[in-house]
Parts: structure tokens; sequence; C-alpha cells
């Protein structure tokens, strides 16, 4: 049985603590929030014991799960990681690139299993490209979200925009060359809307746009590749794959064309999309992890990377707000 402890059971944390029940080979031990009110509330629904100080929760802990404000997250880290316990952390992995680092170097000398909550990577969505071969050499992200003054503490580059950044890194696996970035503060004192264009050393560009004060919500994903175009739709769970048909037995709807080169059959597929919770597999893929004794799905050097492009695009940001026209 792994012995589980929650670090924040704020509006994210109550959702952890609903999977963390359904998992099987897990016993929640507890958990802490400094808000009393908070804290009497999910005591009191939860059945579960509220502990006073952080660091006795950890203590009686075989992994803890962080779901702190992301200006939280390297203390607790820290004190989970120095008494060798295994740490799940809400993205971003710090509130800075010093912190960040310093998590590493303290994960890896712990000898732990360390995750970092990047929850795209399970959305269901994504998960039906799983065995696709992605080539991208073009894509194009729209991630566009309601105010919500929930989670700013961060500019909407660390709080939407590193959704996509993740991914773009899993799949693109190439050094970035080059960023060019603008954004804008409009409700609060860091970007609140921005776009990106990250180009790649592989020749790959992506361009991203990222609002937390849109009217409507919106999560997708494009990629373009030589031989085919994917779509996905974070949000409304369904991906699309077109491209030449190359497999008589291949399951999808087709449609020709004339081109120069003659006459050409167009596939479209729409992959089967599993009903799934996608906090509930992250959280099952860090305890598997942790029992297994397998590299979690998304490791610290994952956290760091991500944010490490998106702090070159807030420093692209704030030093265009300098240039001299």
């Amino acid at each position: 049985m792994l012995n589980v402890g929650v670090l924040g059971v704020g509006h994210l944390g109550k959702f952890h603590l609903n999977n963390w029940k359904e998992i099987q080979g897990v016993k929640l031990v507890g958990f802490y929030d400094p808000n009393d009110a908070n804290a009497a509330a999910v005591a009191a629904k939860y059945n579960l014991k509220r502990f006073e100080d952080p660091e006795e929760l950890i203590e009686n802990c075989d992994a803890v799960d962080i779901v702190a404000p992301t200006t939280y997250h390297f203390e607790l880290c820290e004190l989970a990681l120095r008494k060798g316990r295994h740490v799940f952390v809400e993205k971003p992995l710090a509130d800075n690139m010093d912190q960040a680092r310093k998590i590493v170097k303290l994960a890896r000398e712990a000898n732990v299993k360390f995750q970092v909550g990047h929850v795209e990577r399970f959305n269901p969505a994504f998960l039906a490209l799983t065995g696709i071969e992605l080539n991208p050499m073009f894509i194009e992200v729209h991630r566009l979200a309601q105010f919500n003054p929930r989670g700013t503490e961060v500019s909407v580059i660390l709080d939407l925009m590193i959704h996509d950044i993740d991914i773009i890194l899993k799949i693109v696996k190439s050094d970035v060359k080059n960023i060019s970035a603008s954004g804008v503060a409009v409700m609060t004192d860091t970007p609140d809307l921005a776009n990106v264009r990250i180009e790649f050393n592989n020749g790959c560009v992506a361009n991203l746009t990222s609002s937390r004060i849109s009217m409507k919500k919106m999560r997708k994903m494009r990629f373009f590749q030589k031989d085919a175009y994917i779509g996905i739709d974070f949000l409304e769970k369904k991906t699309e794959i077109i491209k030449l048909k190359t497999d008589e037995n291949e399951q999808a709807f087709t449609f020709d064309i004339e081109t120069p080169n003659g006459t050409r059959t167009i596939a479209i597929a729409n992959p089967e999309i599993p009903d799934a919770n996608a906090i509930k597999l992250e959280l099952e893929s860090f305890k598997n992890a942790i029992t297994g004794n397998t590299p979690t799905a998304v490791t610290v050097e994952d956290g760091l990377m991500a944010m490490d492009v998106a702090h070159q695009i807030l420093q692209k940001i704030q030093a265009a707000k300098y240039v001299v026209h």
C-alpha cells in the first residue's frame, strides 16, 4: 500500500483527493492546507486527517502530491526530497528557474520518483495519437480561456501556454533555435494574452496563442507534416487525421482529388476517444512508476525544459516593451 499525502486542497487539490480515493493500492494519509476554513471543510467531507505542519505530513507518507500555489512549490518539494519521498508536483515546476534547477538537483540526489503535472499529456484526445508517427514541420496552437482570478499569480505563459510548450517539446524532439513573442497585460500585472513563434533546429516552427481573457474557451493544436494533417481538440476530446491513403485496409472516410501528378485518395480518420479522466490517469501513472520502479511519464527534466522555454518567452515579451520604434 502506497501512503500518499496531499499538500494544498484548494480547487484543483480537491480534484486530486477525489481521484486518489479511486486508485487501488493507495492510502490517503491526510492533507496539509494553511486555510483553516477550507481545511475544516475538507477534513469533514473526506473524513481525512488535517496535518498542521507540512513536514509532519511528509514524514508519514511514501509519496506527496503538491497542489499548492506555484510560489510554494520549491519549499515543499525541497522538504519532501530531503526526506527521500516521491514527489508529484503540479505545473509549473517552480516559481523561477533557479528554484527549478535546484529541484532537479535535489530529485537526482534523492533518487526518487518525481513527476510534474502536465495533465494534457494524459488527455484522451492526445493519447489517441499513440502509435502515430509525428514529424510536424508546422504546429499551430490556440489555448483560450475566460478570465478567472484563480491562477493569476503567474502569467498566461506559465498558467496556460506551458501545457502546449510541454506537448510540443515532447513531439518535436529538437533544440529551440529562436523565439519571437509578444504579449500584453490586461487584467493582471503579468501577460494575460500572448502570441509566440518557436523555431527549432530541425526546421519545425510552432505558432502558439494563449489568452485568459477570451469570451470563449478553446484548446486546439494542429500538426502539419509532409504526409498528414493532424488536429487535436483537447477541450472537446476529438482527434482528426487527414493524409494520403496508403493502406487499402485502413478504416477511414476517403475521397479522391485531382492533382498535377494524377488522382490522389485522401483518407480522413477520427480515432475513437475513450471516456477517460486525465487527472486520474496521471496520478495512476505516478503511482505505477513508484510501485513498478519505472520512469515517470513527465520527468523533473521535462518540467525544467518546459519552464526554460516559458521563461525565454517571458524575457522576449519583457524586452519588447523597451524597444523604441
